[in-house]
């Protein structure tokens, strides 16, 4: 195990570099990049890195300070019940604060937005770690969501019309504009995005896998975006933010992966779910994000019965441990983790990550299709 995180750790390491290079080729001070060079590529990689030791750094000093405060809880899903650190996401979170905002003054012709944003993943990240103090109930979590997301929605000043797809045009015209109702969207998207990441939870490693896979996913729609001049600018900003919060993911990735050394709390989860909803809103890319996001919305269209209230929902909806085989089995809990194990069966809790995460990577991969496939018959 020790030797496939070392693998591990020194592969995710390499990202920033390579991901910077490829796009090194694809620049070179372009007036239609008004806010990327070269440099700045170089400086963005750095910083990327720093951001991943830094993580692995402080993560294993922030666990006795957790510990000492009463965060830890018990694995369920092992045999033998232990301790484990809780609310770690706080680590990662800080750092890519930290490093975003070192990059502010690089985007000082849309501060107004990128503070606004900056404000709600700071925001998001407060309310998160009250609930891993406090455990507030689902209803506030929600209320919880929609204060963080508010800053943002605040400022934003871009377009609120859709784009209407071919077949209807003869009927509705090129686009359509929704005016506050537009706002009203991107606030449930900030409030689905942040909770989606949460709910589709239980099981070590799966909140920071998932949000490790959707991040690449976004870098790569960044990355193709950037490299066909495509509303460069907001591209460039979304990867200014996603770079350094991927490294930091992956380095809690690390110690979070079975069997889990630390769990992330809500802490990290809300701010996953934020991150990706600023970019995908500061990026205008909220619909390919969306299709991004497809096994959080099967998870979510499955939870609605319980988080509804017409069936039980208790804290933690977690699957059955078969104690004799040490696998795990369904419950009646509505979640993706348990559907995927009534249809393939009882497995080994990382085995059953590794195949979620797996489905995510499928489901990215459809979604590129969708969008630069499927999406021209339409737009």
């Amino acid at each position: 195990m020790r030797t496939s995180k070392a693998i591990f750790a020194a592969v995710a390491v390499l990202i920033p570099v390579v991901y910077c290079a490829l796009l090194w080729n694809e620049i070179e001070d372009s007036p239609a990049v008004s806010h990327l060079s070269r440099q700045w590529l170089a400086v963005l990689a750095a910083s990327s890195v720093a951001a991943f030791l830094a993580t692995l750094y402080f993560v294993p000093l922030v666990v006795p300070l957790c510990l000492g405060a009463g965060l830890a809880g018990k694995d369920i899903n092992k045999p033998v019940k232990y301790q484990v650190p809780e609310a770690l996401g706080i680590v990662p979170a800080t750092i890519t604060l930290i490093t975003v905002i070192s990059f502010q003054w690089l985007f000082v012709e849309s501060l107004s937005l990128y503070n606004a944003a900056l404000t709600s993943l700071c925001l998001i990240l407060f309310l998160g770690f009250a609930d891993d103090v406090l455990e507030v109930r689902w209803s506030v979590k929600l209320l919880l969501s929609f204060l963080g997301a508010f800053p943002l929605i605040m400022a934003y000043d871009g377009p609120t019309n859709i784009i209407v797809p071919k077949p209807l045009r003869d009927y509705f015209g090129f686009d359509i504009t929704l005016g506050v109702f537009y706002l009203v969207y991107m606030e449930l998207l900030a409030v689905f995005c942040t909770n989606s990441i949460n709910i589709l939870a239980g099981i070590n490693g799966l909140e920071t896998g998932q949000s490790v896979v959707l991040a690449l996913e976004i870098l790569v729609h960044n990355f193709v975006e950037i490299s066909a001049d495509h509303s460069t600018d907001y591209h460039v900003l979304s990867m200014f933010i996603m770079l350094p919060f991927l490294m930091s993911s992956c380095a809690l990735f690390y110690y979070n992966w079975f069997p889990s050394e630390v769990f992330v709390g809500d802490s990290y989860t809300y701010f996953a779910g934020m991150a990706f909803a600023v970019v995908g809103i500061l990026g205008h890319f909220s619909k390919t994000l969306m299709i991004f996001f497809t096994p959080q919305i099967i998870n979510f269209v499955l939870s609605l019965p319980q988080l509804f209230g017409f069936l039980p929902c208790p804290r933690h909806r977690l699957p059955k441990l078969n104690t004799k085989t040490g696998k795990l089995h369904y419950s009646p809990n509505q979640t993706l983790i348990n559907a995927w194990l009534y249809v393939f069966g009882e497995m080994s809790e990382n085995m059953l990550c590794a195949q979620l995460l797996a489905f995510q990577v499928l489901c990215g991969v459809g979604a590129f299709w969708v969008r630069y496939s499927l999406a021209a018959y339409f737009y």
